[in-house]
């Protein structure tokens, strides 16, 4: 995942390889149709990956909205996206989260096990370790509410892959910073 990127340069003291890194970026944007068709346009436009993406009005009497992605490039990269995300007309603010070093990041996710006798025993004792909430039973099967971070999730959906693992729905990263101050 954090393979080199070549990078050319005329300079000696200049790096000559750059790895790939992960970024959460917040977006606050105008609530109206075709944002988030031009906020996703300039990543598809430019070959750029967006590996999570939620979207809520988060402030209803300003008609605002908030654009949380997580995307991976050079820290080069990374700054060229910020920086074509602020220029963008419906944009107000951008922020990296992982920059501020005080984000809390969150994840949802759903996850449906179907499974008999030891395994589903097992589905529920691993279920209330990690702290996941049954939404809903059959004599067949669970589906679980599970939220944290995204390692977390993923730690989970694996251990239930062979318990019986029949499908998961995630909701991708929301962000918010600690402290007092808002976005």
């Amino acid at each position: 995942m954090n393979a080199p990127t070549s990078t050319t340069s005329h300079y000696p003291a200049a790096p000559t390889a750059q790895r790939d890194v992960t970024h959460t970026l917040s977006v606050l944007v105008d609530n109206e149709p075709g944002v988030l068709a031009r906020v996703i346009g300039l990543f598809s436009g430019r070959g750029y990956n967006i590996e999570s993406l939620t979207v809520s009005e988060t402030e209803h009497q300003a008609h605002l909205s908030l654009i949380t992605l997580v995307t991976t490039g050079t820290p080069m990269v990374i700054e060229q996206i910020k920086n074509q995300l602020d220029r963008l007309v419906p944009v107000h603010r951008v922020v990296d989260m992982t920059l501020t070093g005080r984000a809390i990041e969150r994840e949802l996710a759903m996850v449906k096990v179907r499974g008999k006798g030891d395994n589903r025993v097992e589905a529920l004792r691993l279920a209330d370790a990690f702290r996941a909430r049954v939404i809903d039973a059959t004599t067949e099967s669970f589906v679980f509410e599970i939220t944290g971070d995204s390692d977390k999730i993923e730690q989970f959906v694996a251990l239930m892959l062979p318990l019986g693992l029949v499908e998961v729905a995630r909701t991708g990263i929301a962000a918010i910073v600690r402290g007092p101050e808002g976005m």
